[in-house]
C-alpha cells in the first residue's frame, strides 16, 4: 500500500484553462502493456480478471504514477466494461480485441438492449476508484468510457474493424434503430460516468477512438446531437471533461463546440494549427507515440516542438497521440515526464 502526499492538482488547472506552474503529462495506456510487472501479471490473470480485483486493478493503474511521476492516473479497464450489463456478449481475444458474438442487426436487437446499474453490474469499477481515491492516489485519477459511436461500432461489426463497413450502413439504411441505438449508448454511458465520478473519478475522458471514420456532416447529422446530451448531461458534475478520437483532425472543431474542457489531438493535427483553427479550449497531446521507439534525441526534438506550441497559452496537457505500445520501455516514459516537467518550468 503506498501513503498518499500532498495532493497534485495540477492537470485539473490545466483542464480547466488555468495557469500552472508547468505543462501537466499522463499517457494513455500508460497502466499496462509496457510495464515489465504489469505483464508478470498478465501471465496469471486476463484484462477481465484484474480489472474485477479492486486491489489489483489500483495497483496496475498507480504503477505509472509512482515510475513515471506523470499528473495523472487514469483507470485500468476497457470500454467494453459495461456492455456486458446490457446484454451485449463480450470476449477480449488476445491479439484480436474484443469480439462480441451477438452483433446488432436491426431495431429489434437495439430494443432488447438493457439498462445499466453501476453499483449491481460493476462494483468492482468503483470499488477500484474509491480505493485509489481515498487512499492511494496523490493525483487526480481520470475515468473514462467509450463513446456511442465507438461501441456501436464494435457491436454491429462483431469486432475490430479497419473500414466500418458495416456500422456505416446501418448507420445510413437504418436510421431510426441507429438512432436509437445512440440513445440507448448515450444513456448507458451517462449512468456509467456519473457513478464514475460519484466515486471519486476527479476527470472524465469520453474515448471516440473510430468516429474519425465518418465525415464532417454524418458526424454532425448522426452523432453530434448524442455526444452534446452526453457532456450536457456530465456538466453537473463539475469536473473537467475531454474528448479523444484516433485520426479525428477534421471533427476537432465539431468537439470544440461541444460542452466540454479538454479536446484531445492525435499526432495528425499540430497543435499550432488547432489554435489557428479557433481552438481556444485546453488541447491535450499529441506526440506521436511511435517516436517513443526512437533515439532519445528525436524524442527530445519532437517533444520540445510540442510544447514550444502547446504554452504559447494557458491550457495545455502534453500526452500522447495514442496509447503506448508495448515495446516502449518505462525508462523511456520516466526520462520523458522529467523533460517535460524540467522544460516547461524553465521556459
Amino acid at each position: 500500500m503506498t501513503q498518499k502526499n500532498e495532493f497534485n492538482d495540477i492537470f485539473l488547472k490545466a483542464a480547466r484553462g488555468e495557469k500552472t506552474d508547468y505543462v501537466p503529462v499522463w499517457y494513455m495506456r500508460q497502466a499496462g502493456r509496457s510495464q515489465p510487472e504489469y505483464r508478470a501479471l498478465k501471465e496469471k490473470y486476463s484484462l477481465f480478471e484484474i480489472t474485477h480485483q479492486p486491489e489489483l486493478c489500483a495497483y496496475v493503474t498507480r504503477l505509472p504514477v509512482e515510475q513515471y511521476d506523470v499528473d495523472a492516473a487514469i483507470l485500468y479497464k476497457d470500454i467494453m466494461t459495461p456492455l456486458p450489463a446490457i446484454g451485449v456478449q463480450v470476449e477480449i481475444k488476445s491479439g484480436v480485441g474484443p469480439v462480441i458474438d451477438n452483433p446488432i442487426r436491426s431495431l429489434h436487437d437495439v430494443e432488447r438492449l438493457g439498462e445499466i446499474h453501476p453499483e449491481q453490474d460493476v462494483p468492482y469499477v468503483l470499488d477500484t476508484i474509491k480505493l485509489l481515491t481515498e487512499e492511494q492516489l496523490s493525483v487526480p485519477l481520470i475515468g473514462f468510457a467509450g463513446a456511442p459511436f465507438t461501441l456501436a461500432s464494435y457491436m454491429i461489426e462483431g469486432g475490430p474493424s479497419k473500414n466500418y463497413n458495416k456500422t456505416k450502413a446501418f448507420m445510413y439504411s437504418e436510421p431510426k434503430a441507429w438512432f436509437a441505438l445512440m440513445e440507448k449508448l448515450a444513456d448507458v454511458t451517462i449512468t456509467y460516468v456519473k457513478a464514475q465520478i460519484d466515486a471519486g473519478a476527479k476527470a472524465i475522458q469520453i474515448f471516440d477512438s473510430w468516429v474519425g471514420a465518418l465525415n464532417v456532416a454524418d458526424y454532425r447529422y448522426f452523432i453530434k446531437p448524442t455526444m452534446d446530451r452526453i457532456f450536457s448531461s456530465l456538466r453537473e458534475k463539475n469536473v473537467p471533461l475531454i474528448m479523444f478520437g484516433v485520426g479525428a483532425s477534421h471533427l476537432a472543431k465539431d468537439w470544440h463546440d461541444l460542452p466540454l474542457d479538454v479536446v484531445g489531438l492525435d499526432w495528425r493535427l499540430p497543435i499550432s494549427e488547432a489554435r489557428e483553427m479557433g481552438l481556444t479550449k485546453t488541447l491535450q497531446g499529441n506526440l506521436d507515440p511511435a517516436i517513443l521507439l526512437a533515439p532519445w534525441e528525436v524524442i527530445e526534438e519532437r517533444a520540445k516542438a510540442i510544447l514550444d506550441a502547446g504554452m504559447k497559452q494557458d491550457g495545455f496537457i502534453f500526452n500522447l497521440g495514442h496509447g503506448v505500445f508495448p515495446q516502449v520501455k518505462p525508462e523511456t516514459l520516466k526520462k520523458l515526464t522529467t523533460f517535460i516537467h524540467d522544460y516547461s518550468k524553465r521556459v
